[in-house]
């Protein structure tokens, strides 16, 4: 496992390293597309929360992290966390890697344990409660791990909506991804990160967090 320890309490040379590819990640990023942003007035300035998303393709952690304003954890299939090219930046980045209790029970009890400690540090964790990436464009069934982990933690849960990624490059659309004989869009594409309000710990429930996501993200995009 890697360090978990909250993105607060790490040494200055690792937050000097993501700062430092924060700016040229969005720069990047923003190059390559038209990225509006909504809600941002709805991102707590302070404290822990738990933030949940569509899960369009396998670049949305980066659209959500060039967005908000405080960098949060990302959970994380440990299939992808184990990539090896990309092991140093999730690493550095504090990547809580996840695996299904039937599959790893001990991995989904550490993994739910660092999620802890990040929001009990008073940081933010980053979800995606499907589970997996979108098939067909629409919001596939949300899992309950958000749930169990605000019955254990009662912080706030901010839903945001992925609009525009649907079609790209990264997405499931026309196949799965890479896909021989895929092109990337041509042009900088149009992509909204869309915050919307704060879910109170006891005010959260599978149909309340299915209702807020599809209200945000609107048609399939």
């Amino acid at each position: 496992m890697p360090d978990l320890t909250p993105l607060a309490e790490s040494p200055l040379p690792e937050v000097a390293q993501r700062g430092a590819i924060r700016v040229v990640g969005s720069a990047l990023m923003r190059a390559a597309y038209r990225i509006r942003v909504r809600g941002l007035e709805n991102v707590p300035a302070a404290g822990g929360a738990v933030i949940v998303s569509n899960h369009v393709s396998f670049i949305d952690f980066l659209f959500v992290a060039v967005a908000l304003p405080r960098l949060p954890h990302f959970v994380m299939h440990h299939a992808h966390w184990r990539i090896g090219a990309l092991r140093w930046f999730f690493d550095l980045h504090h990547v809580i890697p996840i695996a299904p209790r039937k599959e790893d029970p001990a991995m989904m009890s550490e993994a739910l344990d660092a999620i802890d400690r990040a929001l009990a540090a008073g940081e933010l964790v980053m979800i995606f409660p499907e589970g997996d990436m979108t098939r067909d464009g629409d919001l596939g069934p949300i899992r309950s791990g958000v749930e169990r982990i605000v019955a254990r933690r009662p912080v706030p849960v901010l839903p945001i909506a992925l609009r525009g990624l649907w079609g790209s490059f990264f997405s499931h659309a026309g196949g799965t991804p890479p896909m021989k004989g895929k092109r990337p869009r041509r042009g900088r594409s149009p992509i909204e990160v869309v915050v919307g309000a704060p879910i109170a710990p006891d005010e959260l429930d599978t149909a309340r967090l299915v209702d807020s996501l599809r209200g945000l993200r609107g048609a399939p995009c």
